[in-house]
């Protein structure tokens, strides 16, 4: 898929996310807390990036998940040289958030998405 088509398929807001490395504002996602069954896809590629019965409410104002579906997403250090692990698509290399070592599960995990980068396919369709 080409900028310029990826760019037309997007919102401003989730284009800057997602491929200018934003940040969405705390507590005004879609996706904040976990309503429904299914996979969350990336809202670039489509790609499962998360199984919903990996999220957990942290408490933090985006959506946050103790583990990703294995392969989905590439960990690499922040270059705002915040000392920050960036998630990207491993497929699109779309940003969608930070990994941190204090999650509450057996993972130790959380990882911390931007609602705008995350489209829910539920089980039932």
């Amino acid at each position: 898929m080409q900028e310029e088509d990826i760019k037309q398929k997007l919102t401003k807001e989730q284009y800057h996310v997602l491929r200018e490395k934003g940040t969405e504002r705390p507590f005004t996602g879609k996706y904040v807390h976990k309503s429904e069954d299914g996979s969350y896809v990336c809202m670039v590629c489509g790609q499962a990036l998360f199984a919903s019965d990996a999220q957990f409410d942290s408490g933090t104002g985006w959506p946050s998940f103790d583990k990703a579906i294995p392969g989905a997403i590439i960990q690499q250090e922040d270059e705002d040289g915040s000392r920050r692990i960036e998630i990207i698509c491993s497929n699109c290399k779309s940003h969608l958030g930070h990994v941190f070592d204090d999650g509450p599960t057996e993972t130790g995990k959380r990882y911390c998405i931007n609602s705008v980068c995350l489209d829910l396919k539920n089980k039932k369709t």
